[in-house]
């Protein structure tokens, strides 16, 4: 438009259009003012999903129009970002081109570089702590809160992650620290949806290997004195394995923060469930550790050393070398959780040797005393991942995590991807062919088309998804059971059991404090000194008293327990009885 296309209006001190000019102008800005507005429309529907993903976070589907889930984009949506994590275990590195590794990529805009343990943990942390660096998302520790090496997340999470509100609901209180009132911690285990229906047991008890029970008729131990017969009578028939290595007939493992396999048997075989290094008699906490009924259990295993039918390595050996052992098929028998040992067993099935692999008991001292290893799940409370203080964008992180929780992700994450690890049925009951079963357990393909391990670590549901499928598929009934081995059905069949879960006593409820293992003892404290004392004290003493020449046990138990009365174990406890006190007073009302 030109200057003399307006006039001055005197009246009203405006220069306004003239005659057909003006028509013109008001169909222009007409146009125009229509175009802003669809531009602004499409804009409000980028970004972190607008308002589409409401109705899945509502729903509890977890997936908005994007089919992304609530709060987070596609990869198209939202700018590329590459999140640093350090995972507390070692692990092989997944494969660059792994298949659900570019799925989560290509939807949700995340490139994760993980880095997994080499070496000692602890030590690991002192590095990371001393440095004053540390990657975006980190696995959990205690002495990481009392370094504000994490920040607290319940913020982050009221307003930006509403699937992890959902999910976390019924446990919320729990996952606060006493000490500050802060959620550091996002738990990966323990919180149920649905039904629970265990089918493969993964927590502690005696484990010994399947064809020894094969060999001997499927006898049931039910002590610890009966297991032990069956670990001297299988070796004296069986002193070398097959392709002439010595049989070992028990061995423990006592390495790094991996002290359970060696200092937890004894609360069992009393009828305790896993309080860690106390046990829990009407909400008053003891330390067992030089008890007599721990006596007893080191004691037998010194008479297994003098038989030659104890490890010798057993105190040496690292994580890496116990498992490599135990996939090697020599060892009979242990005391573990199945999880810890679970990556042995994998290869022992990948190498079709099933018979090899183990059958957890549940044993006691007497059958007066009933069973409590089977436990009903908990929150797995200061486990799973915290976000750093260096971490540039902990909304981001937040929001991501927050879509891994959907069931779309959870589906994807732990059965696969539907026509390729898995199908469904003319009843939407998910199930896997015995091709897709084969590659499941194929550690070599896991690394390229499945995301364990990050699954391991993140939040995760378990039970069963909306749709009545269970959350994994080794607890889906049907799926379960076809896809065990032969030797396994021949086996649970000859005990009358359909579950490896049904060689245990039903769990009662737990206790409102339950466990005592994940009081966190504030590092620094008087407490957590204390209690790493205990531990030095036992790893120092319980080896000796083991491999103690016949008539010497008793000097050595002596000297531990002198040893033990020199800590200050009462400060220990002290800490441990506050807290369970503290939980019952907070976690009884929900």
């Amino acid at each position: 438009m030109r200057v003399e296309d307006f006039h001055f209006n005197a009246e009203e001190g405006l220069l306004v259009l003239t005659g057909e000019k003006k028509r013109r102008f008001w169909r222009f800005l007409s146009i125009a003012l229509a175009l802003m507005l669809v531009l602004a429309a499409c804009t409000g529907k980028s970004g972190d999903g607008g308002g589409s993903g409401t109705s899945g976070q509502e729903t509890g589907s977890g997936t908005g129009s994007n089919g992304n889930g609530g709060g987070e984009g596609s990869g198209s949506e939202l700018e590329p970002i590459t999140i640093t994590a350090f995972i507390g275990a070692p692990q092989q590195t997944p494969t660059p081109d792994n298949r659900i590794y570019k799925k989560i990529r290509d939807e949700l805009g995340v490139t994760l570089e993980m880095e997994f343990l080499v070496g000692d943990l602890q030590q690991k942390l002192g590095v990371m702590i001393a440095g004053g660096e540390y990657p975006d998302l980190i696995t959990a520790d205690t002495k990481l809160v009392a370094a504000k090496a994490v920040i607290p997340l319940e913020d982050l999470i009221e307003e930006h992650a509403p699937n992890l509100r959902k999910h976390f609901a019924k446990a919320w209180n729990r996952m606060k620290d006493s000490s500050d009132g802060h959620i550091y911690w996002l738990p990966n285990y323990g919180i149920i949806h649905g039904e629970f229906k265990p089918t493969w047991y993964s927590g502690p008890a005696f484990w010994i290997q399947k064809k020894v029970l094969k060999e001997f008729g499927y006898p049931r131990p039910k002590t610890l004195d009966e297991f032990m017969q069956l670990v001297r009578d299988y070796v004296a028939k069986h002193p070398t394995t097959e392709d002439g290595q010595p049989t070992i007939g028990y061995t423990a493992l006592a390495s790094d923060w991996r002290t359970f396999p060696l200092l937890n048997p004894p609360e069992h075989l009393i009828g305790h469930p896993n309080d860690g290094g106390v046990v829990v008699k009407d909400g008053v906490a003891e330390v067992f550790a030089v008890k007599d009924y721990a006596k007893r259990y080191y004691q037998e295993l010194n008479n297994l050393y003098n038989e030659g039918l104890f490890d010798k390595e057993a105190f040496v050996q690292n994580y890496d070398q116990y498992l490599a052992k135990l996939s090697s098929g020599r060892v009979v028998a242990m005391f573990d959780q199945h999880w810890n040992f679970q990556p042995a067993e994998d290869n022992l099935i990948a190498e079709g040797r099933i018979l090899d692999t183990y059958v957890g008991f549940p044993l006691v001292y007497d059958t007066s005393i009933r069973d409590w290893y089977l436990d009903r799940p908990v929150p797995n409370l200061n486990n799973g991942f915290g976000i750093s203080k260096d971490a540039k964008d902990p909304v981001r992180i937040i929001k991501f995590l927050d879509a891994l929780i959907t069931e779309e992700w959870q589906k994807i994450l732990s059965w696969g991807e539907e026509g390729i690890d898995y199908h469904v049925d003319e009843n939407g009951r998910f199930y896997r062919t015995p091709e897709q079963r084969a590659q499941q357990e194929d550690p070599t393909w896991k690394l390229a088309n499945r995301a364990d391990a990050l699954f391991g670590y993140i939040p995760k549901i378990e039970g069963t998804f909306s749709d009545g499928n269970a959350t994994s598929p080794g607890n889906q009934p049907e799926e379960y059971f076809e896809s065990l081995k032969p030797e396994d059905r021949e086996l649970l069949e000859a005990y009358g059991h359909k579950t490896w879960t049904d060689f245990f006593s039903p769990p009662p409820e737990n206790p409102v404090y339950y466990p005592a293992w994940q009081i966190d003892l504030i590092d620094g404290s008087e407490a957590a000194i204390a209690g790493q004392q205990m531990t030095d004290t036992s790893l120092k003493y319980l080896p000796q008293a083991i491999m103690a020449k016949p008539g010497q046990f008793d000097a050595v138990w002596d000297d531990y327990v002198k040893a033990f009365e020199k800590i200050n174990v009462q400060a220990y406890l002290d800490r441990v009885n506050e807290q369970l006190q503290w939980r019952i007073e907070n976690w009884s009302t929900e």
